[in-house]
């Protein structure tokens, strides 16, 4: 099998969606994320997410910025380790 077979259709951002990488874990379901638009905000994880997905340092998620507080963002989605490895190499995500 080829490099291109192994290829998965992943979850894109959706309209204000954008990607980030989290920096710090803040505690109080918060973490300090750098997002792909060149902004650090602090991420809330929401309740639907809290117990069921685990989000460490490093990973890389979906946030949806305030509208009224562009600072701050929630957290919509989190990517699998294979996952983030692929959107790096297809240059979604830049370090």
């Amino acid at each position: 099998m080829s490099d291109n077979d192994s290829r998965k259709n992943l979850r894109m951002p959706e309209d204000d969606e954008v990607f980030a990488v989290v920096k710090d874990m803040l505690g109080a379901n918060r973490v300090k994320v750098r997002c792909m638009d060149g902004v650090e905000r602090t991420a809330r994880i929401p309740g639907k997410m809290q117990k069921r997905i685990w989000i460490r340092e490093d990973d890389v998620v979906l946030v949806e910025p305030w509208d009224w507080q562009d600072e701050k963002a929630d957290i919509t989605w989190r990517y699998e380790k294979q996952d983030a490895d692929q959107l790096r190499e297809e240059g979604h995500i830049q370090e």
